[in-house]
């Protein structure tokens, strides 16, 4: 590979990030990699899926995207505070999403000190139904 050929390849993914970063901009809530990519395409914009969840990977690693594991599998969104230590609630409905507070990491460390655990790292995520949304059933 020459070094030309090395560069073009990496414009290529650069703007293919670039693809990924603006369409997840662009969503309301929490989406999955399947529907970017289905609206990544529907946009015009010819993207495999395997390159959408490469680029979530890192935006995710990097602070950019907030992940979580929700019912339907791993769901990204643009970080709306990033480096800052922060929950979701989440709509399980519609995906849409607030940022919250997370709870007082000395009562984490208590109840975890009560069971005999050592925190390593937490994970809080709240679900329910936005007033959007009908009440499930």
């Amino acid at each position: 590979m020459t070094a030309s050929d090395t560069r073009d390849q990496s414009n290529r993914e650069s703007t293919k990030r670039d693809t990924v970063r603006r369409a997840l901009a662009r969503t309301d809530g929490f989406v999955s990699a399947q529907q970017l990519h289905l609206q990544i395409n529907a946009d015009g914009d010819s993207i495999g899926l395997a390159t959408v969840y490469r680029h979530l990977g890192a935006l995710a690693e990097q602070g950019d995207a907030d992940t979580i594991s929700g019912a339907s599998g791993q769901l990204f969104r643009t970080c709306r505070r990033p480096g800052a230590h922060h929950h979701h609630l989440i709509c399980e409905s519609c995906g849409a999403a607030a940022d919250i507070s997370p709870p007082d990491e000395e009562w984490i460390r208590a109840a975890a000190l009560e069971h005999g655990f050592t925190v390593t790292h937490h994970l809080i995520e709240v679900f329910g139904r936005c007033r959007q949304c009908p009440p499930g059933e």
